[in-house]
């Protein structure tokens, strides 16, 4: 079965072909780097990176392109509010973001490049689109006329006509002399309320508007056609939209050949908000005593483009199963051999559009298959795909009463008591942790 992948630009699973054999670009849109990047962020990042792993697990060369915008309306007034300059604020959020994209244990993209350092590129584009006429001035900024490009609305399904004024959440307050309210802004001229934070360039002093970075970045990196954009559902629109719109207008060529979006993370069937208390990040979910590999896991058990509901009920599941997949593993022997038949279910599981949950069904199969050979090997390669660390040894730090006991019982074993021994074995157990014997001593792990 081939790979097929779900593209919101036609609403339908298509076979994947990329643009060149053998290579995929893909561009993830990143963080806004103004605060810690939430959960519902982090399940963008996680589907992508499932995506670029399963791609090179499928022998593809990648080139993953992931931007951090580090100037925007929230930036600038994050800096303010801290009294420091823009680069300091935004650099202590892109060393957090950076920190826990390692701990989920996603993987690095090829570039990383932040939107301050590609003004040059911005202002070439808005250029362009200022000689075709699609882009106008008035007195606050230049902007995109949206009726300049006849197939606006294609990737989010919103007809032109049925637009109405503040169906954008991102339209300036002060609108001046906009043709059309829905227009939007490549380049915002400077104003007193952005500090220190400007470009003087050939289209004026000032800073870009949000959805040209991203196209300006892509296309640097990725060429004007490229293979795969991600992100969540919440980018089709206005950002997606836009990106397509201003690019396709200055290039005259596709844009993208396949949109991929996951869907919305609600918490207990809510939208994440400060004001409902739900709103978390990776560091609230530690202090609740999970790691971030649970949190992974918990991710994979659905399809990326569902809206999923978080639970702590949920992510304590997960947790479990999780620690007993773990467990279940280390006690396998390794017979140097690979199970292909599980392996080719696994990939017909991947080729659907990376449907995890049914991937990690196989995998457990796998696993509790007391007849099937190569198994060590096989969960290795499917592991290369999910990213859990299933055959990485984990040092526990184990409490101190427990180390006692362990203790106590090694000098009940080394004396032969084995009814003591086995006495202790099960109070240690009932503290939640086992005991194995083995030549080279006792190895504990967490039940």
């Amino acid at each position: 079965m081939p790979l097929k992948l779900y593209n919101t630009l036609t609403r339908k699973k298509e076979i994947f072909k990329p643009i060149k054999k053998n290579f995929v670009g893909i561009y993830v849109c990143g963080p806004t780097i103004y605060n810690y990047v939430h959960i519902g962020n982090l399940r963008a990042y996680t589907f992508s990176d499932i995506l670029r792993r399963y791609l090179k697990y499928s022998r593809y060369k990648i080139k993953e392109v992931m931007n951090l915008t580090d100037v925007d309306d929230k930036t600038i007034k994050g800096s303010q509010k801290e009294r420091v300059k823009l680069k300091e604020f935004t650099k202590k959020y892109e060393k957090s973001f950076l920190e826990d994209i390692k701990a989920m244990n996603i993987e690095m993209p090829e570039v990383m490049p932040r939107a301050t350092e590609h003004i040059k590129e911005m202002v070439a584009i808005v250029k362009k689109l200022l000689d075709k006429g699609i882009a106008y001035k008035t007195q606050d900024g230049i902007y995109f006329s949206i009726n300049k490009f006849k197939d606006y609305g294609k990737l989010s399904r919103i007809k032109k006509k049925a637009l109405k004024a503040g169906a954008s959440k991102r339209i300036l307050k002060d609108e001046y002399d906009k043709k059309n309210i829905n227009d939007f802004a490549l380049w915002k001229f400077y104003t007193p309320e952005d500090g220190d934070v400007f470009w003087e360039t050939e289209i004026g002093k000032g800073r870009p508007g949000w959805h040209i970075e991203c196209s300006a970045m892509s296309m640097k990196y990725l060429g004007e056609s490229f293979d795969i954009h991600t992100g969540g559902e919440d980018l089709i629109f206005p950002h997606h939209e836009n990106e397509i719109a201003q690019s396709e207008s200055a290039t005259g060529k596709k844009f993208v050949k396949y949109w991929m979006h996951n869907g919305w993370l609600l918490v207990d069937n809510k939208k994440m908000s400060k004001s409902l208390g739900n709103f978390y990040n990776l560091r609230d979910i530690i202090k609740k005593n999970y790691s971030p590999l649970d949190f992974r896991y918990f991710y994979l058990t659905k399809i990326y483009r569902q809206r999923f509901n978080f639970t702590w009920r949920g992510l304590e599941a997960s947790k479990k199963a999780y620690s007993r997949l773990k467990n279940k593993i280390s006690e396998i022997k390794d017979d140097k051999k690979t199970n292909k038949e599980y392996l080719r279910k696994f990939e017909k599981a991947m080729n659907d559009d990376l449907n995890t949950p049914k991937a990690l069904q196989i995998l457990w199969k796998l696993v509790r298959d007391e007849k099937a050979e190569g198994k060590i090997q096989t969960i290795k390669k499917m592991d290369e795909v999910l990213g859990l660390n299933l055959l990485k040894k984990e040092k526990i730090k184990l409490p101190k009463k427990i180390e006692e006991l362990v203790e106590k019982r090694e000098k009940y074993r080394r004396e032969k008591n084995w009814k003591k021994a086995d006495e202790l074995r099960e109070e240690i157990r009932k503290h939640g942790y086992g005991v194995e014997d083995t030549k080279e001593g006792s190895k504990i792990r967490k039940l």
